[in-house]
Order: C-alpha cells, then structure tokens, then sequence
C-alpha cells in the first residue's frame, strides 16, 4: 500500500512528537480531534498524557464510543504510556468513572512506577524488534500486571529495581508501550507499527 495515514490522538498529551516520529517513519500522520476526522485513517495512536483527563475529553468530544467501534472493527492502534492504559480492559489505581477505549486484554497499574520525580530511563529488550535494548523513556509509566492468552508480551525492563515489569504487549493489530519511544529519536517502535498497519491492509483486501 501507499504510506499509510495514521492519526495520532490529539486530545492531550505529546501529540507533536508522534505526529513527527509517524512522519519520519513513511507515514502520513494527522492530529485527530472530532468522529469524522477518524473515518479517514488507516490506524490510530494514542499518546502519552494523563490518562483521567484523556479519558474525559474523549467522552466530552464525542470519540469514546467511535473509537472503541473501530478498534472491534480491527483497526491497528498503538499507544505510549497513558495510550497503554487507555488501551487496557482493566486498570488499576484510575478514577472509579474513568473510561478506556479497551481492546488489550490485560490488566494495567496507573503510575505504578511512582509519581513524575520517580521518572526514569531503562534498557528494554523488545521482541521482534531488531537491534539493541531499547533505551526507553519512563514518565509516570504504567506497567502491566496480566495478560491474556492472546496477548503477546513484547518487552520488559532488563535491569534495576523494575527488572522484568512488563512494558511492552501487542494483541493482534494493537500495540502498546509503557514508555516514550516518540521522546528519543529511536523510530524503531514507529517503524514496526508502520509496518503492522501495511500487513493489515494488506490482510484486510
């Protein structure tokens, strides 16, 4: 297929730095704010941010129900940290009325490695992604506490006191992070949902 048009979630959060990482990547890549705007991509990606308040302005621009029909439909979604957590089925330490998009069958911690000055960097290796361990960036991350038999568990934090927290799943078209790749130049993880969004397409005819 031609380079794929992938939105990025542009609701809050580190949108520009996706939208650039797409870019650079051999994708076409548009902010998305309203219903409409997402019936002209081929996938979505859902940034890093704060999960609560992404959460209400999805529900408040009309995009939480739109977004959960066409991840059902198959669409490839990715998400980076708050993205992880808007893409689990069920999460732990959120607001009782605080609402995700689902799709990944796993069960995720909000801030589980602590507030924002516990932020931190680590290496991560990342199956089926070539190359070094991935130098990744932590911002008030989430980690995965359980998984489903059909999701596969992508990558882990290789050392230090979070050595084998899972950060990295995929489950079918849908991939999510608990990490920043956008925030350090590496498109590695970029390329490899490029890649993932062409396979689908390419499936999908």
């Amino acid at each position: 297929m031609k380079d794929p048009v992938i939105g990025v979630l542009a609701l809050q959060g580190d949108v520009r730095e996706h939208l650039g990482a797409l870019a650079e990547s051999d994708a076409v890549a548009r902010p998305i704010r309203r219903p409409e705007e997402l019936d002209a991509v081929d996938a979505l990606v859902i940034p890093g941010g704060e999960s609560t308040t992404m959460s209400n302005l999805a529900i408040t621009f009309g995009l939480l129900e739109p977004i959960r029909k066409r991840i059902a439909g198959g669409l490839p979604v990715y998400g980076s940290c708050a993205g992880m957590i808007m893409l689990a089925g069920t999460v732990l330490d959120g607001r009782p009325d605080q609402e995700s998009f689902a799709g990944i069958d796993m069960t995720v911690r909000r801030n589980a490695f602590g507030r924002q000055v516990d932020s931190f960097e680590a290496d991560v290796q990342i199956e089926d992604i070539p190359g070094d361990d991935f130098h990744a960036v932590f911002i008030r991350a989430p980690w995965v506490e359980e998984v489903g038999d059909d999701v596969q568990v992508m990558g882990r934090v290789t050392s230090g006191p979070a050595a084998g927290r899972i950060v990295a799943v995929r489950q079918g078209n849908l991939l999510a992070t608990a990490f920043h790749p956008e925030l350090t130049g590496d498109l590695r993880v970029h390329r490899y949902f490029v890649e993932l969004v062409r396979r689908a397409a390419d499936d999908a005819r």
